[in-house]
């Protein structure tokens, strides 16, 4: 841990991107608070408010999945499923009575036949949260739309771990028709892992712009609305007038945090393992295709030995139907299951990628802040060497640039006492504006980092319960394979038994 500067004395406790009042502070240990949505620390912009009244417990997974009252069976089973924690069953009351669901289905063509047509999708929301006018609502949004969601949340909520969105133009959509049913329905899906993580979220489950997203009826309206009104930009001004001779993307902090040291280094361990996973699951899909393929050419060749012995064509035959049966089993298998599981990993290492870059950016902010104290600290030393020279005493030059010009200044004679006061004059102009930077850029950098720490709590529920979800649905398709072939084989197996050669 850095050890603390005097700024420490102020406590600072919120980041605020514009004037609203201070709010409570919350401990960092937990992302949820059992009186609160545990992010009470960020001052909403854009007009964007939280109820604190909804509160959430820690120790579940998800602020989005317990299971809806009306909903239909087969979404109450996918919401069941989510709503359970890597231990078991999740208990109702840890959600103190809140939750949230959202669905994405039934893709339309939009003005099909003519240059503008494009897919639109009902988005389907459930949920008892007040910031709801009702418990159910269904809207119908086009890609676009959710494009424009992720990228205005991101500019709105800088702290928070946004989940990321597939690109419009990801090469694997590139090799179909864009509005072939197999792209639709693949990016339906990644739609859906999107809002599945947004309604998991306890902020923006709650911002105004998802609450606009999911149940205005007049979205253009409220999106010019957003557009209008963006977030106020951080306290940049005098951070963007000085020169990036100090501050740069090249420099590091001075001072790193172990906490978000071993953060970043926790996230590269999981994205690493699942990189591996996902590379030989790949190469696993590759041979179960190459397999299937075999299995197709031992079938036919069975097929024409069938042919050649009349006395047992019948098995034989029967055999070879069982291997087309078993071929086109483990083709069904990769499609169900293991692209899936690749598609769905790919998705979650963009999300841990996404939370890295939160965490560098948390990174500048004390960097930023680092910078501001190091250049604050140069200026008082000169303004005091300055008043040193003044009172008769021998100031010593700070750094090379100051001794090179006071030299330049004694040969055009313009050291005298007036030039060296005008020069303490700007610089304690300059020495006031240093330090409300200072104490806004401290202030900015401790709040970020309580609100990184409790979104790499939400991260971690959410990444838990992702690949419990994953796993679990991979092996369940291995296990349904390996049953019906085992099903198919004991059926097969006693008429080969049955067969009699004379010798």
């Amino acid at each position: 841990m850095p050890a603390q500067t005097p700024l420490d004395e102020d406590g600072f406790h919120s980041i605020a991107w514009d004037d609203a009042p201070p709010r409570a502070v919350m401990s960092p240990s937990s992302p949820f608070d059992e009186e609160g949505d545990g992010f009470e620390n960020i001052s909403q912009t854009s007009g964007m408010a939280i109820h604190d009244d909804e509160g959430f417990a820690s120790g579940s997974t998800s602020t989005a999945t317990a299971t809806a009252p009306h909903a239909s069976p087969s979404r109450q089973k996918g919401v069941r499923q989510a709503s359970t924690s890597v231990s078991g069953e999740v208990d109702p009351s840890e959600w103190n009575g809140k939750w949230m669901s959202i669905e994405v289905r039934e893709p339309v063509k939009e003005h099909e036949g003519s240059k503008d047509m494009y897919v639109s999708y009902a988005v389907k929301t459930q949920t008892n949260l007040a910031t709801f006018q009702k418990p159910l609502v269904v809207v119908r949004r086009r890609f676009q739309d959710f494009v424009f969601l992720r990228e205005h949340l991101a500019k709105s909520f800088p702290a928070c771990v946004v989940p990321p969105i597939p690109d419009k133009h990801r090469l694997e959509y590139i090799k179909g028709d864009r509005f072939g049913p197999e792209f639709v329905e693949r990016r339906r899906l990644d739609l859906q892992r999107f809002a599945d993580r947004i309604a998991r979220h306890p902020t923006l489950q709650r911002s105004q712009l998802v609450n606009d997203f999911l149940q205005s009826s007049e979205w253009t309206v409220a999106k010019h609305h957003h557009i209008s009104h963006p977030p106020p930009e951080s306290h940049t001004s005098l951070m963007d007038s000085l020169s990036d001779t100090f501050i740069n993307a090249f420099s590091k902090v001075r001072k790193p945090d172990g906490r978000f040291v071993e953060m970043a280094e926790e996230i590269e361990r999981f994205e690493e393992g699942l990189t591996s996973v996902e590379r030989l699951i790949g190469r696993s899909k590759a041979r179960v295709d190459d397999l299937s393929s075999d299995y197709q050419d031992m079938a036919a060749a069975y097929q024409g030995l069938g042919y050649l012995e009349s006395g047992i064509t019948e098995p034989l035959n029967r055999f070879a139907e069982k291997m087309l049966d078993f071929s086109a089993l483990m083709k069904h298998m990769n499609q169900s299951t293991v692209e899936p599981f690749l598609i769905q990993s790919h998705s979650l290492l963009a999300y841990a990628n996404a939370h890295r870059a939160v965490i560098k950016l948390r990174d500048q902010k004390q960097l930023d802040f680092e910078e501001l104290s190091a250049y604050l600290s140069a200026v008082v030393s000169e303004r005091d060497r300055l008043a040193a020279l003044s009172n008769g005493h021998a100031g010593t030059p700070v750094g090379l640039g100051t001794y090179l010009r006071d030299q330049v200044d004694r040969i055009r004679g313009t050291d005298d006492i007036h030039t060296r006061r005008e020069r303490m004059r700007k610089l304690d102009g300059k020495i006031k504006e240093l330090q409300d930077a200072v104490t806004t850029a401290h202030e900015t950098s401790t709040g970020f980092s309580d609100e990184v720490i409790k979104e790499h709590g939400v991260f971690e529920l959410n990444k838990k319960q992702e690949m419990k979800e994953l796993l679990q649905t991979y092996a369940d398709g291995q296990v349904e394979m390996l049953q019906k072939a085992m099903d198919d084989w004991d059926r097969i197996i006693p008429m080969l038994q049955r067969i009699r050669v004379d010798i």
